[in-house]
Order: structure tokens, then C-alpha cells, then sequence
């Protein structure tokens, strides 16, 4: 079929439909949603058989729905209508959840039904259920959609609201739906208010009495809230007691909870720049003055905290846990000083397990735009990165494996590169390209790993083309060397197949020839063109984006941490506005 993505945005989900669908031979273009006047446009130029909408923050025209039939990815159950219907799961604590995909008609989330799929609840935090459950469950929807196009029976009308109904229609959340009350709220409570905000709007509260929006909130352990108690006496639930990383430990009345990314909503919005930075970044003045709670690189699971390393006889598993898979140069340098401690320890093999909504999205875009200097500290970060990949590289007395729980983006994605193996399942999605950003160049040693997979054609096409790779995709063409089959990518079983797998490679007969031929594989490597020549004519190429007279890079980090609107789509993205493309039918990759 011929299908159109009208999207908000081009997001984790957005891209994961447009990998599914042409990977099952449909013709797909995207179009953003800028106005009525362009959807139309859009519309007419590609002459779709289905629009289909999987992220929108608005109606889409009538004009629209009565040309061609349009099919909305909403993320509730039947009957489920309203603009906050995964805030609401989340608050209400629902056991389970679904997604269902209507047509569209004159009444929001009120059309006919072309498909519903459930799935249970796993945690409380809205952004990681939309970027696994609910993007799972939205593929498995519309996939089922596409297929009952011109099936008898299909579509459903929609039963007849009810307001005791488990599904039924919600206001919009407002802030005083989801407020905090520190001197009576248990430490699960206010965890799981914040977490039905988290990703978007955030929870409006106040830090060091200033008003702004919190992020990332996670429970401290029992032993760690004990110790702030006795080391505040007297403090009262809501004081701020600690620092760890770039988070800050509050107060609960029966514990305490970290907070690690917070928006200023005062007036001024931290001199003009109302985005979400680290707590301890955004107040580092306040927060330096907190006691700091470090803990070790082995540490137990109920700790909260950015790095935790673990070991099971020959294999050592180092997780980096990076909010939106942001890495500032702090977190780089920290990062690279735990792989060369785990690579000191008795191990045969090192898994570099990342976060379960990222791998790793590289450079931190915000702290960057906060910076005094925003060129220089790109410098800094970008320098940083290249040390850690380094790191991996440079590291021939064990084998490494990147283990992917979540998608991977630019300078993360290289990283995940620097592994001898990369591992992953089947609903991730790489972007190995830098060029969005301002036409970014981009360092992390890829000049070296993407051609040494894929050949150097195929790399200077993936980097051009800036299309987002599925896992399967990937598989085929030698960026990832394994896909880890899992009825639940959200769940613990993705990370027990990773490990028996590692497990496996760890005792693999075939081992030490496996080692010798990564030695003798760098060595020669080495003498024909050494690692540092590649790493000085990267950054010879990205220092000209940092402080050259071009400042694309700089205008497109703008934009990009402040979540301004797109003015238009991307032309890679827009297939049917190429030049006599709106009427033809491209093939689809294999």
C-alpha cells in the first residue's frame, strides 16, 4: 500500500512505523504536522491509500479524513478518549493498557475501530512504557489495520461511553491532578505522580524553592534515606538531603526519592533557557552545598545511580543508565574510567549494557546549550566520547559486546560500534548519522567502524541518507551481529537472554582463536592507518561545525533542546516532494 505518516514530530514510535511498514514492502513518506494547508498538499502529491497518524498534539483536518481514509494510533484502550490517556493509566495504576487505532472523524478519538491491542503495566514512568509497550503494542495495531483495509467486518463502531467504563473520555491532566505533597505522600506515591509526567510536561513542584518541572524521579534505597535522616536531623519530608551524579535526594515522609532532571519554571526560565537540564546542573551552586552520597561501580540494584557493574564468573556486565541517552562530557569521562576498571577485573567478556529507552544518543545537546560556551564544551563532549570509544577499541585482551535494550542514535550508535558484537532485539532502531544536526560531521572513531561492517559505499550512503535502520535491517546488513528474541523487551527476560548469551561467548571453544584474531585484526589495522589519524581528521571536520563561519550546528541545537516546531519536513522524509516522486512507486529496501 501507500501510506502517508502525518506525525507531530519524527519520534522513537513515528520511526519504528516507518522501519515496520517498508520492511513489509509498503510504499511510505513521511509529512509533519505544520498546517492544514500542507497535510493537504501532502496528500495531494503522494495520493496515499491510508494517513496514518501515530503522534499528533491536534486534529487532523476534515478535509483530510474525507479524502483518504485516516487511521489514528491512540494510546488507550477502546473507548479511551482524551489528550492524557497514558498520564491517566499511569496515576490510576491500571494493571494493564492498550492501544488502539481509529479511523478519524469529526469527533476526537471517537472514530470507528480498526484495531486494539493490550498489554500489561510494567512501572510507572510514562516515557519508558510509551517507548516499549506502547510502541510494541502500536506496531502490532497498525500492522492489523493495514492488513483489515477492505476486510469484512472492519472497522468497529465504538461502543457507547459510559463514565464508570474503564475506557472512557478524560480531561486533559492538569497539574493539580498529579501535585505532590511531601509531608503526607509515601515515596511510591510521589514516584509514580512524577512518573505519569515524566518525558512531557514534567511535574510542577519546586527545588531549593524555586518553581520548576521535575524529570526522572526514582526512589532511593531504605539504607540510603536512613543515612540522610540521621545525617539532617530535623529535616522535614521535602528537603532537599543529597547529591549523587548530577541528581538531588529529597525527603519523603517514609524515605526518599532522587530527582535527576528538572526544567526552571521561574520567571527569566534560567536565562532563557527553559529546557530540561540535571538537577544538579540546573541548581549547582544549591546542590553543591548537599552532602554527596558516591557509591561503588558494584553496588546493588536498589541503588540509584548512573553506572553499576556486575560480574558472573567470566563475564562482567557494565550498565549505563543516561537520561534520554544524553551524555555530558562528565558522564563520558565517568563512563570510560568504569570500562577501564571492569577491563582490569578477571573477565573474558565485557557487555556494555546501555539505558532501556537508549543505548546512547551521544553528546549532551542541553547541558551543551546551557554552557557559557557552547562551542567549546561540543569540544569538550565530543572529545570525551572519543576517549571512551577509544577505550573500547584500544582493548584486545577480552572480547566486548554492546548490548542494545533501547534505540541508538548518532554518536551513541558509533559507540555501540566500538564492540566487537552488537546485540540487540527486534524492536530497536539505530540512526547512525549526524547530519540533522546542522550537517554535524560527527567523531567517535566512525570513519573507522561503520566501513570496517558495512564497506565504505554503504557507509557513506547511511550517513547521507539519514534514515533510521530497523534491527532486522541492521542484522542483514552486519551492523548488529545478533538479535535477542524476547516475549517482553521491557521486561527482565531481555536482560537474562543477554547474559546466558554472554555466558555462551565466554565459553565458546573457539575463544582464544576469537582473541588472537581481534589482535592481530587491530594490529594490522594500526599500521595502516592508526586510530589517532582518524580520530585528528574527525575533529579537524567537526571543529569547523563547532567554530567555523557555518553556524547550522549551533542553530540546529537551538531549536532542538527547546522543542521548537518544524517549519517543514526534512526532504529525506518527504519522499513525495521530490521531483516527480509524489506519483511514482519507489521501491521499498529489502
Amino acid at each position: 500500500m501507500r501510506l502517508l505518516l502525518l506525525t507531530h514530530a519524527f519520534n522513537s514510535l513515528a520511526q519504528r512505523l516507518f522501519v515496520e511498514l517498508r520492511e513489509r514492502g509498503h510504499d511510505v513518506s513521511v509529512e509533519l504536522d505544520i498546517a492544514d494547508a500542507v497535510t493537504l498538499e501532502a496528500i495531494e502529491l503522494f495520493t496515499p491509500d491510508l494517513v496514518i497518524a501515530p503522534f499528533l498534539k491536534r486534529a487532523i483536518p476534515a478535509a483530510a479524513w474525507k479524502a483518504v481514509p485516516c487511521l489514528v494510533v491512540h494510546p488507550g484502550i477502546v473507548g479511551d478518549r482524551g489528550p492524557s490517556s497514558l498520564d491517566w493509566a499511569v496515576l490510576d495504576a491500571e494493571a494493564d493498557w492498550g492501544v488502539t487505532v481509529l479511523q478519524a472523524n469529526a469527533e476526537m478519538d471517537a472514530g470507528d475501530v480498526w484495531a486494539e491491542v493490550r498489554f500489561p503495566m510494567h512501572g510507572v514512568r510514562k516515557s519508558g512504557l510509551y517507548r516499549h509497550e506502547v510502541a510494541a503494542a502500536a506496531i502490532d495495531a497498525v500492522l492489523l489495520a493495514v492488513q483489515r483495509q477492505g476486510m469484512p467486518g472492519w472497522p468497529i463502531a465504538q461502543p457507547p461511553a459510559t463514565p464508570a467504563a474503564r475506557g472512557r473520555s478524560r480531561p486533559a491532566m492538569r497539574q493539580q491532578d498529579r501535585s505532590l505533597d511531601w509531608a503526607t505522600m509515601d515515596t511510591a506515591t510521589i514516584v509514580r505522580r512524577c512518573g505519569s509526567a515524566d518525558g512531557a510536561p514534567g511535574l510542577r513542584d519546586t527545588l531549593f524553592g524555586r518553581p520548576c518541572w521535575l524529570f526522572d524521579v526514582a526512589p532511593a534505597s531504605a539504607a540510603l534515606a536512613q543515612r540522610a535522616r540521621e545525617r539532617m536531623p530535623g529535616a522535614v519530608p521535602g528537603s532537599e538531603a543529597g547529591r549523587r551524579d548530577d541528581a538531588i535526594l529529597r525527603l519523603t515522609c517514609d524515605g526518599a526519592v532522587w530527582i535527576g532532571q528538572a526544567k526552571p519554571a521561574w520567571d527569566g526560565a534560567h536565562d532563557g533557557m527553559p529546557f530540561k537540564l540535571p538537577a544538579g546542573i540546573l541548581f549547582a551552586a544549591e546542590s553543591t552545598a548537599l552532602p554527596a552520597y558516591p557509591v561503588a561501580l558494584q553496588h546493588d540494584a536498589s541503588e540509584y545511580a548512573e553506572l553499576r557493574y556486575a560480574q558472573s564468573g567470566d563475564v562482567g556486565t557494565l550498565e549505563f543508565e543516561f537520561y534520554n541517552g544524553a551524555m555530558s562530557t562528565r558522564q563520558c569521562l565517568a563512563l570510560r574510567d568504569a570500562v577501564a576498571d571492569a577491563m582490569r577485573r578477571p573477565i573474558r567478556v565485557l557487555v556494555l549494557a546501555g539505558g532501556r529507552d537508549f543505548f546512547s544518543n551521544g553528546i549532551h545537546l542541553n547541558v551543551i546549550e546551557a554552557h557559557a560556551s557552547p562551542a567549546d564544551e561540543s569540544m569538550r563532549n565530543i572529545e570525551a566520547m572519543d576517549d571512551l570509544v577509544l577505550q573500547i577499541l584500544s582493548a584486545t585482551h577480552l572480547l566486548t559486546v554492546s548490548a542494545l535494550r533501547g534505540n541508538a542514535g548518532a554518536g551513541g550508535a558509533f559507540l555501540a560500534l566500538a564492540a566487537d558484537e552488537v546485540w540487540t532485539h527486534p524492536g530497536t532502531v539505530l540512526n547512525l548519522h549526524y547530519k540533522n544536526m546542522g550537517n554535524l560531521y560527527g567523531s567517535e572513531y566512525w570513519t573507522y567502524t561503520l566501513p570496517a561492517r558495512v564497506g565504505d559505499s554503504r557507509a557513506r550512503e547511511i550517513v547521507q541518507e539519514r534514515l533510521p535502520i530497523g534491527a532486522r535491517r541492521a542484522l542483514a546488513e552486519g551492523l548488529v551481529d545478533a538479535l535477542i528474541e524476547s516475549a517482553d523487551a521491557a521486561a527482565v527476560s531481555i536482560d537474562a537472554a543477554i547474559a546466558t548469551r554472554a555466558a555462551q561467548l565466554a565459553a565458546d571453544p573457539s575463544y582464544e582463536r576469537r582473541l588472537a584474531a581481534k589482535s592481530s585484526r587491530r594490529a594490522r589495522d594500526e599500521a595502516a592507518r592508526p586510530l589517532a589519524r582518524y580520530r585528528d581528521d574527525e575533529l579537524a571536520r567537526i571543529r569547523r561545525n563547532f567554530y567555523g563561519f557555518d553556524p547550522s550546528y549551533h542553530v540546529a541545537r537551538y531549536h532542538f533542546v527547546r522543542k521548537l516546531p518544524h517549519a517543514w519536513t526534512p526532504r529525506h522524509l518527504a519522499v513525495h516532494r521530490e521531483a516527480g516522486a509524489g506519483r511514482l512507486r519507489a521501491a521499498a529496501p529489502a
